[in-house]
């Protein structure tokens, strides 16, 4: 008789849940403030595209975001202190699995060559990496200025010789032609190989109806005063965010991987580099006593003996080497530096915001005309950009101008020369030369991005995920290569890897 009784409730809850999620359902069909139902042609076709989770884009492993203590964890023994222990919190968002390789940047510099290589040889040539990093005056490296980005012996190992602006470019290209293939593998263009100059797919030129392509099915217009088709909007949820450069946060909350190390709400052990423990070999496991990273173990030894190869790299190693953190990530210790989308201060932990913090903010908007329309496309088919107007900023309480790369830090107010009326200066948007005397007392300008991680040439106190070192955005070096990250939208759930 129990059992009965409890099959019988069984039964009516599931109705009840059948009934409920039945009844959420059918109201999730019509607007809850007019009745109107959403995506009917017959009443106008107001579109309302299906709510679900973003999937991973291409090469990108999610990250549920949360609060940690950012900054230096072992001692500074150069006492710079431009990266003072603070907590701050950063949102869900998501990073490639591994560097960006040799071989991903081979398919970007194909692609130019086809596309542009005719008319435009420059736009090609401006892309190459720059293997004269390998050349040093006292060592044999000349090998690797041939070998290393174009053998295939090296098609795995992460690319370096890019510029922090390249590495930018390359995440543009890549949001281009993983968004041209999500809209051929829902039908709605095909394959154009005609694509030149002008004429290619670009996100954001599609999203402002200046490029067709070869139309396949394209995408149904519910407006009863459409064509039949359109072309798909940002809003119907297909289409991904820009890939992007990591920012500094992101880098090294990513990197410390601190979903491995928690009990409940609180850090077990703070970790020195992206595993548990205090030194650099595995400490349990089939690699116990094995080096988890890439690194210079000494004076002159970046391998080991051939008969014991320690980490086995003399220069970088295939973006798989070693194994991943707790997110999943591989080398984010190690192997080569890499870029962040920050720009360089010493003093950026006192000054930005303590959730996902960052300097480096540039306000910019699609040029327009005077009739509020888009401009047309460039000579390359890219939409050109403009900084939001002063005027247009001038009422905010939030903010007063678009280019925020001084706010306190560079800009007249915050300058240390400063005498008198602060509003008596000639140049109030940029004074970082006064602050910072470049090429005198610092290398550091509004050009300086900050580094992240340690590389093969590099002692293990660089492998700590909280140093911090910095490079001009238009130069390269053998032992920086960077990797793409890209917002998270709505809720992000970590893989179940």
């Amino acid at each position: 008789m129990l059992k009965v009784r409890l099959l019988f409730l069984l039964l009516a809850f599931t109705s009840v849940a059948v009934l409920t999620s039945s009844c959420k359902s059918s109201r999730g069909n019509k607007s809850r403030t007019t009745g109107w139902e959403y995506n009917n042609p017959k009443n106008g076709g107001f579109e309302v595209a299906d709510t679900k989770p973003m999937k991973p884009a291409p090469g990108l492993v999610p990250i549920k975001g949360g609060t940690f203590v950012m900054g230096l964890t072992p001692e500074n023994p150069f006492y710079r202190w431009d990266n003072n222990p603070r907590r701050v919190t950063v949102g869900d968002f998501y990073i490639d699995e591994t560097e960006v390789s040799n071989l991903d940047y081979q398919e970007y510099i194909y692609w130019l060559s086809r596309v542009y290589g005719e008319n435009y040889p420059n736009v090609v040539k401006n892309a190459l990496p720059d293997t004269l990093v390998w050349i040093n005056r006292l060592s044999y490296n000349e090998p690797m200025v041939e070998a290393y980005f174009r053998h295939p012996a090296y098609k795995d190992y992460p690319v370096v010789g890019v510029t922090w602006l390249q590495a930018n470019d390359y995440a543009k290209w890549r949001t281009d032609r993983v968004n041209e293939q999500v809209l051929i593998d829902e039908g709605i263009l095909d394959y154009d190989l005609d694509q030149k100059d002008d004429d290619n797919f670009n996100t954001e030129a599609y999203l402002a109806g200046q490029y067709v392509g070869v139309v396949k099915e394209g995408k149904e217009d519910l407006n009863p005063n459409g064509k039949g088709i359109r072309n798909v909007r940002f809003e119907d949820g297909l289409l991904y965010p820009n890939y992007r450069l990591p920012t500094e946060a992101e880098w090294e909350y990513a990197a410390y991987g601190l979903i491995g190390n928690t009990e409940g709400d609180r850090v077990s052990e703070r970790r020195i580099y992206p595993w548990n423990g205090q030194g650099v070999r595995a400490q349990e496991g089939k690699i116990q006593g094995e080096f988890l990273a890439n690194f210079k173990i000494g004076n002159g030894d970046y391998q080991g003996l051939a008969g014991d190869n320690n980490d086995g790299a003399i220069v970088p190693a295939p973006v798989y080497s070693y194994p991943p953190n707790d997110f999943g990530l591989y080398n984010m210790a190690g192997n080569v530096s890499e870029w962040t989308l920050d720009v360089y201060r010493p003093l950026s932990h006192y000054d930005v915001s303590d959730v996902n913090p960052f300097r480096g903010s540039v306000l910019k908007v699609p040029k327009k005309d005077m009739n509020g329309h888009v401009v047309a496309k460039d000579s390359l088919g890219r939409i050109p950009y403009v900084e939001i107007a002063e005027e247009e900023l001038a009422k905010r309480p939030n903010i007063r101008k678009a280019n925020n790369i001084n706010y306190k830090d560079g800009d007249y107010a915050s300058n240390i020369e400063l005498s008198g009326d602060w509003t008596a200066g000639t140049d109030m948007e940029n004074t970082t030369s006064n602050m910072y005397d470049y090429g005198k007392t610092t290398l550091i300008s509004d050009k300086s991005r900050v580094v992240k991680g340690g590389s093969w040439k590099d002692s293990p106190y660089f492998l700590s995920p909280g140093v911090r070192r910095f490079l001009d955005e238009d130069q390269a070096s053998a032992t920086i290569g960077f990797r793409c990250a890209m917002d998270g939208l709505g809720n992000v759930k970590l893989s179940k890897k």
